[in-house]
């Protein structure tokens, strides 16, 4: 999963990023609003963490510009004050969800997942393909009820085909969201995790269509 966490103290802004790339998420930081826009306008996110207080511009205006550009992705407020003026405005502009100052980090994490659930259309943290189910709280992967050991970049690609289970997945979509700016996003590189997925995982979990990307089985 990829996530992008606009919030301009680095101090606030670093326990959401390490909380959330512990619970499986690809986060890229930002500290600033107009930059928050851009990115969210631009670039494919499956969960946004949102501080209304950006430089720049501020929250509610990039949420309300990322709207009226038909931008779905969930996006999770954090409200300074968690006054209730606050949190209707956000929740007006366009918010999925808002989560005041000071908060825990578990529960940052457990809104975070639950957005990305519902966006994908699962109701809980148990997930479910053909033979293959993934607990997204406790980052298990099992085929058949049997565990399989896999590492982070491979759970995240479980998990975004999982998300993404009605259909094929190009390979530019996946490298986007396994990768980072700083690492090689090469086809082969996706190719290699894949191919170590299914000789974990066995035939008949992973399939490829031609020319249109990669799938779960669902039978």
């Amino acid at each position: 999963m990829r996530a992008l966490a606009a919030e301009d103290d680095p101090r606030i802004a670093s326990d959401p990023s390490d909380a959330l790339t512990a619970a499986g998420f690809r986060v890229e930081v930002t500290g600033d609003g107009e930059d928050a826009w851009f990115l969210g306008d631009t670039e494919a996110y499956d969960l946004v963490v949102l501080d209304l207080g950006l430089p720049g511009m501020d929250g509610l205006a990039v949420l309300k510009r990322w709207r009226a550009n038909g931008r779905a992705m969930p996006v999770l407020v954090l409200t300074a004050r968690g006054t209730w003026q606050e949190r209707v405005e956000g929740i007006e502009a366009g918010a999925d969800d808002d989560l005041p100052k000071p908060f825990r980090m578990e529960e940052l994490v457990a809104r975070a997942r639950a957005l990305v659930h519902r966006s994908g259309g699962h109701s809980g943290a148990l997930q479910e393909a053909g033979a293959l189910s993934l607990d997204t709280n406790r980052m298990r992967v099992a085929v058949r009820g049997v565990p399989v050991q896999v590492t982070a970049l491979e759970y995240r690609l479980l998990a975004y085909l999982m998300q993404n289970r009605e259909r094929p997945v190009p390979p530019t979509e996946l490298l986007e969201h396994l990768y980072g700016d700083d690492d090689a996003r090469e086809a082969n590189a996706l190719e290699a995790v894949i191919a170590r997925l299914r000789r974990k995982l066995g035939r008949g979990v992973i399939g490829t269509r031609r020319g249109f990307g990669s799938f779960l089985e669902t039978a």
